[in-house]
């Protein structure tokens, strides 16, 4: 057998082992910054995202309330249009059905102009309050509410869909 072939064990060997074991050093230190760098990045993403997401918080809910504080005015306006409207016919009601149910139209338009200047007034915090305490106070009515208020609007959904 030739000696100069290298047998396991032999001297050219151990160069090659050590540059084999030089490499995987490399490879892990390589692999260890790479992941300091992507933990780096991925902090970097997630307060800029975090950053974002308060932003777009911060945006939603002044669209929200502004939306909110629209349908407040809106709903203001619907009351008292419809206070207006039975005041206008309670003399029409007085010729008709006679000056007692005219009375009652006439206490109807002023308890609906009051509802109506009281909404103005309170703020939608304010609303929502008052919504807490009344559901505290009338659970049973407040589900019954909202049950009709369900229907009310499913019904006005199918039949625009129609």
């Amino acid at each position: 057998m030739d000696e100069t072939l290298a047998t396991p064990g032999t001297t050219s060997e151990k160069p090659a082992k050590e540059r084999f074991a030089k490499a995987i050093e490399e490879a892990k230190a390589g692999a260890q910054a790479l992941g300091k760098e992507a933990q780096e990045r991925a902090d970097l993403y997630r307060e800029k995202v975090t950053s974002q997401s308060g932003e777009w918080t911060a945006q939603a809910k002044e669209k929200a309330t502004g939306y909110a504080n629209e349908g407040k005015a809106r709903a203001s306006e619907a009351i008292s249009g419809l206070g207006k409207l039975v005041s206008e016919n309670a003399g029409l009601i007085d010729d008709k059905v006679g000056a007692k149910y005219g009375d009652y139209a006439r206490s109807a338009a002023q308890s609906l102009q009051d509802v109506s200047a009281r909404l103005d007034e309170k703020s939608l915090d304010d609303l929502a309050d008052d919504a807490k305490e009344f559901v505290r106070q009338s659970p049973g009515l407040a589900i019954g509410m909202a049950a009709v208020g369900g229907f009310l609007i499913a019904r006005l959904l199918r039949g625009s869909s129609d």
